[in-house]
């Protein structure tokens, strides 16, 4: 009885969102924007709220001498923030299109491997070619990222009964193995590439280039319009490819639309932050308890809600070891390796 009256106010809140999803989605942005100012006056220097919102009402009002604080906020705390509510949307929106095509609940860009390649190929880039433009690194993750997909899709599909979702968790779980095997074995011989990139391996946003956030957030934008527009495909697909072929629908066009997205939305996080993993598989899930089986509403309450995570991991990032700062990957790791294990044990075996 305790168990039930527990829960019995989600169960409530879950048929009201149902019924008024858009109330939903403005709660969270709404809760976003509130962390989202909360997460601007953290740091080394106590900001105070006032000073916050005088910097982007009426920054010229401030002395010379007075601006320091302003430019904190605008140059360093602000892109920050902005970062994270990209790179979470982004990452919890591949998880939902991959879950959603391949029917697979365990399906998201760490675990099956795509975050693993983009991270290679960055490492790779800068192990060949040393230090080059940001412009390099992004072009070189999105490669990656894609042929980790198309290699995680061909060895699933080698097993028997094709691509089922067991087979790519297995060969999700067997390609990250490899592809971090061999970022690693690039770390031990290159003492230089370690030191420069090591940080952001364990998935970081301390100290992110801005610039390449501008130069990449275009292609963030096209897979977050390209995936929203694919909502109802998406939601036939979920119910079996037969079925999807049966009521009409182009399923090798909307594969090929998803498989695009889902590595615009993974390469451009991974170039900008570093593998972070999880995202894609928590919030996903965390939806669904409110809004079952349509991929019109998954799609934009999985980018408004993980962004919120991940912005949320960052702040308590910045807050579980102050004055040091742990990567927001570690954050999202300790969030995400219950619910894996929790999905591994129930749902895939079912």
């Amino acid at each position: 009885m305790f168990h039930l009256s527990l829960f019995r106010p989600f169960f409530r809140l879950s048929k009201y969102l149902r019924a008024s999803p858009a109330i939903g989605l403005a709660l969270g942005a709404i809760a976003l924007l509130i962390c989202t100012i909360y997460s601007l006056t953290l740091g080394n220097t106590n900001i105070s709220l006032e000073t916050i919102f005088r910097s982007f009402t009426a920054f010229t009002s401030f002395a010379d001498n007075d601006r320091f604080e302003p430019l904190i906020i605008q140059t360093v705390r602000l892109p920050r923030s902005l970062m994270a509510i990209a790179i979470g949307a982004a990452l919890s929106v591949s998880g939902a299109l991959m879950q959603g095509l391949t029917r697979n609940p365990l399906a998201e860009t760490g675990i099956l491997g795509i975050g693993a390649g983009g991270a290679l190929a960055v490492v790779g880039t800068l192990f060949v070619f040393g230090n080059s433009s940001s412009v390099v690194y992004a072009g070189a993750a999105l490669l990656g990222a894609s042929i980790a997909a198309v290699a995680v899709y061909g060895l699933a599909s080698c097993g028997a009964g094709g691509a089922t979702p067991l087979n790519l968790t297995i060969a999700g779980a067997a390609l990250t193995a490899f592809i971090s095997s061999i970022t690693t074995a690039i770390l031990v011989l290159s003492q230089q590439t370690l030191e420069e990139i090591r940080f952001w391996l364990a998935g970081s946003l301390a100290g992110r280039d801005f610039d390449l956030f501008l130069q990449v957030l275009p292609l963030t934008i096209l897979g977050l319009i390209m995936a929203l527009l694919l909502g109802k495909q998406i939601t036939t697909m979920s119910l079996g490819e037969e079925i999807a072929t049966s009521l009409g629908q182009q399923t090798l066009g909307v594969k090929l639309l998803t498989v695009i997205s889902v590595v615009l939305l993974t390469g451009s996080s991974v170039a900008i932050a570093g593998p972070i993993g999880f995202v894609g598989l928590v919030v996903p899930h965390g939806v669904r308890f409110f809004i079952k089986t349509d991929y019109r509403w998954i799609l934009p309450y999985s980018a408004i809600f993980g962004a919120l995570l991940l912005l949320t991991a960052d702040i308590a990032a910045r807050l579980l070891l102050k004055p040091q700062e742990l990567p927001v990957g570690v954050m999202t790791a300790i969030i995400g390796a219950p619910m894996f294990v929790y999905l591994a044990k129930s749902k895939v075996r079912k």
